[in-house]
């Protein structure tokens, strides 16, 4: 299992989290998704490293920025 935490731009209720924890989950590998919203923070748990284009466009997709640590 691989753990990484990535910073998001923009979100600022439960909805914001909501879509963001909804898409990052779809991407194929990742098994689990939990967002802080006071850290603006996606932590991203997965079988096998997640490319980091999928993963922004995942972000982008829910409406949000995608910024690496």
């Amino acid at each position: 299992m691989i753990t990484e935490s990535y910073q998001v731009k923009g979100m600022t209720c439960g909805h914001c989290a909501s879509a963001v924890s909804t898409e990052v989950g779809a991407i194929p590998g990742v098994t689990e998704v939990s967002v802080d919203l006071s850290a603006g923070a996606v932590t991203v748990t997965s079988d096998a490293p997640v490319d980091p284009e999928q993963l922004r466009a995942a972000v982008d997709e829910a409406g949000y920025e995608l910024v690496r640590p």
